[in-house]
């Protein structure tokens, strides 16, 4: 399912080939596009701002964690993507 980003106000963020690698390798893809457009898009764009490669590591580590564990969202509370 392709998420729709036609809504979204803010700047899409390309999504990079090793983060697209890493939910494909750890079978988090219908996870990550689960979540709404704004989400995908901060984390993308999260990941992406981070100057050192150990950070960019660190915070798409965290976002696939957060996939994982779903109900979490930049280590906020996020209901709707609880996993039952």
């Amino acid at each position: 399912m392709a998420t729709d980003f036609s809504k979204l106000k803010r700047n899409r963020h390309p999504m990079p080939d090793f983060v697209k690698k890493a939910l494909n390798t750890e079978s988090l893809m219908e996870d990550y596009t689960a979540r709404p457009a704004y989400q995908q898009n901060d984390y993308i764009g999260w990941i992406n701002q981070a100057k050192l490669e150990a950070t960019k590591q660190k915070r798409l580590k965290q976002m696939l964690i957060e996939l994982r564990q779903g109900g979490v969202y930049m280590k906020m509370s996020h209901p709707a993507s609880t996993k039952k």
